[in-house]
């Protein structure tokens, strides 16, 4: 069968690749700190040495819209475009063209569906920055295959945070129950507090400093009934209108596990936004 190499969830910035690429005048200033902290990230990946990538992220309308906007949809194609005009535009995103699992797409599509979960799947799926940044900031090779998840985040009605971790826990089972020799790494990535086009986007941190706080503690601990207890779909508005992309995090608590505290942990404080990077090993650390 196959084995889950590792389990990996993060932020997406959009800015990234922007900044860290930028020279002299033109680059941030905590471009630096950034880079440092991404290298870092990525060394936990490229140790647990994966062959395929399953990919959690949510399409921020690109794609999917408001005349089929499925909850949850698998990806079952060869190869997978990615990146959108406006997101070359406005944050320097590259063109990238991914190899598509097809096997492992197929798999996730039946026991998924078997397990009760009624997921759509695109086999001409164009991929967004929520897939392609942490294969940025992980993989920039981009050079191993992926099974892209997407989930639903932004248009209501929005499945439960609970349905969120369900199907966390059921992605794990169905990875680990492949009938394959392959090394899966399995990596979702979502948002803390984050607030888009209201009042609260540019302040010096983010939107809610003390849920930025509390989700860090929550998703390194492994900590998800106190997650679950005290986030719903309402609550969630109140960190910051987008915030909801914080579902994405509790979904990849789900494949960590109850309890599983992270082997990696790290944080950075942007002008309007909190990154955040956890990675965990479920056979324990690689040698």
């Amino acid at each position: 069968m196959a084995s889950i190499v590792a389990v990996i969830a993060s932020t997406h910035h959009p800015f990234y690749y922007r900044a860290t690429t930028a020279t002299g005048e033109d680059r941030p200033p905590f471009a630096d700190e950034w880079e440092r902290k991404i290298l870092a990230f990525r060394e936990t990946l490229t140790r647990a040495n994966p062959d395929v990538l399953v990919m959690v992220g949510s399409d921020h309308f690109h794609q999917l819209w408001l005349d089929n906007m499925p909850q949850f949809l698998v990806g079952k194609a060869p190869f997978y475009d990615a990146n959108w005009y406006n997101e070359e535009r406005e944050f320097g995103l590259p063109r990238m063209l991914l190899q598509g699992q097809e096997d492992l797409s197929a798999h996730i599509l039946r026991n998924g569906l078997d397990e009760g979960f009624d997921l759509a799947f695109s086999n001409e799926l164009r991929i967004d920055h929520s897939i392609t940044c942490p294969i940025i900031t992980l993989r920039p090779e981009a050079d191993l295959p992926i099974v892209p998840i997407y989930t639903n985040i932004f248009a209501p009605p929005l499945p439960q945070p609970s349905r969120f971790v369900k199907l966390g826990e059921s992605i794990r089972r169905i990875v680990e129950q492949w009938p394959s020799h392959l090394r899966v790494a399995i990596i979702g990535t979502g948002h803390l507090s984050l607030e888009l086009g209201g009042p609260r986007q540019f302040g010096p941190h983010g939107p809610d400093p003390e849920f930025d706080r509390r989700a860090v503690e929550w998703i390194a601990s492994g900590d998800l009934d106190n997650c679950l207890r005290e986030v719903t779909l309402d609550s969630l508005h109140s960190p910051g209108n987008a915030t909801h992309g914080f579902m994405d995090f509790m979904l990849m608590m789900g494949v960590a596990g109850a309890g599983a505290k992270a082997d990696h942990v790290d944080t950075l404080d942007l002008f309007h936004t909190m990154e955040a990077y956890f990675t965990w090993y479920p056979s324990g650390a690689p040698a």
